[in-house]
Parts: structure tokens; C-alpha cells; sequence
């Protein structure tokens, strides 16, 4: 107690539990683990799997296909990596550490993309992980230099392609997009530029590939 009472006093007190945060600090903590690009990636592919298939059972075998390859995968290496010691937490807070994690996300859903192609899947599906897997390779190649924003870049992102597959009414949902960036920010894990530059990212690779395969 006494510790804790001159850390305080110092203004170092690094042992506030998420009980004891700011109500702004705990709901951007919850924000960004409700709207982390694993679960925005799953359930667009979902969406996208619907909505271009004929039936429920196409739908759900190539979300099951897509899912699994191209986000559980890379979300489980993520984890190990966490319960290693090998990753600071599952949003791979430290730039140097995002290589390894964005070459397994970019290896998994390029094969995910080539049973796609080779097993027919609906055109949009198809457009929509080559739009995923232009976006992984052009973060990777920027956070060598510079640690952008992957939540910004993958929301933003999401929002374009359902405006794209169900029309610009859902441009609406970039209101989301600023919620989820406002959370990184406020949790200090990225400034504003790397925000904004990684929604401009995700928007824009979205927009130009998807709109080209589809």
C-alpha cells in the first residue's frame, strides 16, 4: 500500500485496473475489442458469403472456408504468440512485432483466396479476399517504416465494400469507422495521422480491388 500511495504521489501509478480506468479509457478498451479487424473481417465475409449465394448452405460453407483460413488462423497464431510471450497483447501493440503475425494473416487468406478460385466460389466472395489480401500486403510494407493503423484500415475498409455490395446508404457506417479510430487514439496506441492514413489505406485498396474483381 505504501508503494502504490508514493507511485501516486509521483504520479507513476501504472497498477489502475480496468475497474478503475476512466469511463472514456474503458470504453475505448471495449470498443476496440469488439470492433478488432479479426471480428470485422469474419463477420463481412459472412455477410458477403449471404448475400451471394443462392442458398444458406453454400453461404455457410464458404463462410466456414474463408473464416477459418483467413481469420482463425491468423487469430489463433496471434494468441499463441500472446500466451508465449512472444506478441505485448492481441492487438500487437509494438510496431516490430506486427511482421510475423501480418505474413501469417496474408499467407492464410491467400490460400483461402485459391480455393475460392479453384472451387467456384460467387464472384464477390472472391473480390472481397483479394480486396482483404491487397490491403494485408500494403500494411505490411508500411508498418516496416511506420505503425499504422490496422483497425482504421480494416474498418474503413468494411464500410466501403458494403456500401459497394448493398449500396452508399451504408456509407453511414463510417460513423463506426470514427468510433473505432477515436479508440485507438484515446488508448494512446496510435496518433491521429496513423488513423486517418490507415482508414485512406483501407478505403481506397478496398474501393480499387474489389470494384475491379467484382
Amino acid at each position: 500500500m505504501l508503494k502504490r500511495a508514493r507511485m501516486v504521489k509521483h504520479g507513476m501509478n501504472r497498477d489502475v485496473t480496468a475497474k478503475d480506468a476512466p469511463f472514456e479509457q474503458r470504453l475505448a478498451r471495449l470498443i476496440t475489442n469488439l470492433f478488432a479487424p479479426a471480428q470485422i473481417s469474419g463477420i463481412l465475409l459472412v455477410v458477403v458469403a449471404l448475400h451471394s449465394t443462392r442458398t444458406v448452405v453454400a453461404a455457410v460453407g464458404w463462410s466456414v472456408l474463408t473464416v477459418g483460413i483467413a481469420v482463425l488462423i491468423p487469430f489463433a497464431y496471434v494468441l499463441n504468440g500472446v500466451r508465449r510471450r512472444h506478441l505485448t497483447d492481441i492487438h500487437v501493440g509494438q510496431r516490430e512485432q506486427r511482421s510475423p503475425p501480418l505474413l501469417v494473416a496474408i499467407g492464410s487468406i491467400v490460400v483461402s483466396l485459391a480455393l475460392l478460385a479453384l472451387l467456384g466460389a460467387p464472384r464477390e466472395l472472391v473480390a472481397l479476399v483479394a480486396a482483404m489480401t491487397a490491403g494485408l500486403l500494403v500494411t505490411l510494407l508500411v508498418t516496416l517504416v511506420w505503425k499504422i493503423s490496422v483497425h482504421a484500415a480494416v474498418a474503413s475498409g468494411a464500410v466501403v465494400i458494403l456500401a459497394l455490395v448493398f449500396g452508399p446508404v451504408w456509407l453511414a457506417m463510417g460513423v463506426l469507422a470514427g468510433l473505432i479510430g477515436w479508440a485507438r487514439v484515446k488508448l494512446a496506441d496510435h496518433s491521429v495521422t496513423q488513423v486517418v492514413a490507415g482508414a485512406a489505406l483501407g478505403a481506397v485498396v478496398a474501393a480499387v480491388v474489389f470494384t475491379l474483381i467484382r
